[in-house]
């Protein structure tokens, strides 16, 4: 995707550094969300910290503070160009993430404009906040293993964007546009909450069955899917896409299927579980947006999914 150069949304809020604990909140605001798993907790022995003990006032006496070693500084050389290296990589990197995705915002914000414009609307743009570990959204605290998220309590979008390198490592979704295409799903949410989607849905979800609601819970998901598609279509148009940029977006709606997920997380699927739709559905809907660039074309609660 040719996004260096275009202009950055300035609809972003820095939040890393400041997350409180949390846990994930959703409600229907709608995310992508992938399994992740625990941590077990375990104690040190009375042993084991006598040991360590000795080995840190070992290290001090010669010269060396371990505490520095810990916190990635290297005093004395001791660790080579490498660490050097790996810090002056880390941020550029970080920098460059959020420099993407403010301007996959602003591209968004470019298209979301003209498509109500056209048809009457106002589109208030969305927030996106950027964090680390976890964050406290109006939908409550979510944990960054609860990956992308929109709130519609306070129409932001929330991303950790080490979520990306997990897309890319764990779930063999990279490229720039499958990225980008992560973000153009939370967006089309917003989209969603401002036509009266999420609203309607969270109105009835408290009558509905655990079935019916996945079943609704659905419908929503590829709607967002096929919205972040017609944002695709728009770029398309520009000229921005590169080759294989498409395939990017269509293998990372396949990787993040529920049975896609569910067979590489537990070896099988449960259909009535799924909430997002099938590998089949998301990457079909995501093309329906994508070739048609049309709002009627996504209607995913009138036809069949």
């Amino acid at each position: 995707m040719d996004w260096k150069g275009r202009r950055q949304s300035d609809n972003i809020e820095d939040r890393r550094g400041s997350s409180p604990r949390g846990r994930n909140p959703f409600g229907r605001g709608g995310g992508i969300r992938l399994p992740s798993g625990g941590m077990r907790r375990s104690g040190l022995s009375f042993k084991t910290i006598l040991i360590i003990g000795v080995i840190y006032l070992g290290l001090k006496l010669i010269g060396i503070d371990p505490l520095q070693i810990l916190a990635g500084r290297d005093p004395g050389g001791m660790l080579g160009g490498q660490s050097q290296t790996e810090r002056q990589v880390t941020p550029a990197r970080q920098d460059e993430m959020t420099q993407f995705v403010a301007t996959v915002l602003a591209e968004t914000e470019d298209v979301w404009n003209g498509i109500m414009k056209s048809q009457g609307r106002d589109y208030p743009e969305p927030t996106l906040v950027l964090f680390s570990g976890a964050v406290r959204s109006a939908c409550g605290n979510a944990s960054a293993a609860s990956g992308p998220f929109y709130c519609p309590g306070d129409q932001k979008l929330y991303i950790d964007l080490s979520f990306y390198d997990e897309l890319a490592q764990r779930f063999e979704a990279s490229g720039d546009f499958a990225q980008a295409y992560v973000l153009a799903h939370e967006v089309g949410h917003h989209v969603q909450n401002l036509i009266g989607v999420l609203p309607e849905f969270n109105r009835r979800r408290p009558s509905m069955s655990q079935s019916e609601e996945n079943q609704m819970s659905i419908r929503v998901e590829l709607q967002a899917d096929c919205f972040a598609g017609i944002w695709g279509h728009y770029t398309a148009q520009k000229g921005l896409l590169e080759r294989g940029d498409l395939e990017e977006a269509l293998n990372a709606a396949e990787q993040i299927g529920d049975d896609t997920l569910q067979r590489r997380t537990q070896g099988y699927v449960v259909p009535e579980s799924f909430n997002h739709g099938t590998s089949a559905q998301r990457k079909e809907w995501f093309a329906r947006g994508f070739d048609s660039g049309r709002l009627e074309a996504c209607d995913t609660f009138n036809n069949p999914v």
